[in-house]
């Protein structure tokens, strides 16, 4: 956990985003530390799944510059609910869905890949759900193998929206060890998070407050009172 002390692993200067008729983040300069677990934290609205789609690449920007350093293309989890339940989908078929980027000419899965598949379910205990449609999963359930799709992809740089909304406890529990375990093991993890026990267990954290950034720092420092009557105020 030295990389909350140490170099950025992303940059973001005045940084402006988000959609159609309607802008989001409004000139946010923060830092996000290499080698160390950071939570994003703020009242709805306040632009943190909007952050986490700018790191991800997949949210272009309106101005400012986004720098990730050197590393491999970061790995993206969204929330459950941004994956349809309609879709025929095995609990294995997704997390493979993490190693298309490491497939060679013939598209095919290798032995490697297979592995890397099977050590990802086992690490969210899921692996006995295998066969199962991820429609039959409950919400846990499926949220754990959203996650193990993010870590088979190997990336040094792991971005959660919301990993452990609306978890049972178990769940909720499982998702936050395997992050701390993939962090020691040199894995840059950010999650936006509404779970404030969440949220003091990371190195360092990120305080939105109407898509600006109202503090960073030890979370210690961060989530105050003083400063949760600010970013949760009306707009």
């Amino acid at each position: 956990m030295t990389g909350a002390d140490g170099g950025a692993r992303v940059t973001l200067e005045e940084v402006s985003a988000g959609y159609p008729g309607r802008r989001v983040l409004r000139q946010l300069t923060a830092r996000i530390p290499a080698l160390a677990s950071t939570a994003i934290v703020g009242a709805n609205g306040s632009g943190k799944s909007t952050l986490l789609g700018v790191v991800a690449g997949v949210i272009p920007l309106t101005a400012g510059r986004v720098g990730t350093g050197p590393g491999r293309r970061p790995a993206f989890v969204t929330q459950r609910s941004a994956v349809a339940d309609t879709l025929p989908l095995t609990v294995r078929e997704t997390v493979a869905m993490g190693r298309w980027g490491h497939l060679g000419l013939l598209g095919r899965l290798s032995a490697h890949d297979r592995e890397v598949v099977d050590a990802s379910m086992e690490r969210l205990g899921i692996g006995g759900l295998a066969g199962r449609r991820l429609g039959e999963l409950s919400g846990g359930q499926r949220q754990r193998a959203l996650v193990a799709q993010g870590l088979a992809q190997e990336a040094d740089l792991l971005l959660l929206d919301e990993p452990a909304t609306a978890l049972d406890p178990a769940a909720r529990e499982r998702i936050a060890e395997v992050l701390e375990e993939v962090t020691a093991q040199g894995i840059t993890v950010v999650q936006a998070t509404h779970d404030l026990r969440a949220a003091r267990r990371a190195d360092h954290c990120l305080l939105l407050w109407e898509g600006r950034l109202l503090r960073e720092g030890p979370p210690g420092d961060v989530l105050t009172d003083e400063l949760f009557q600010q970013a949760w105020q009306p707009h």
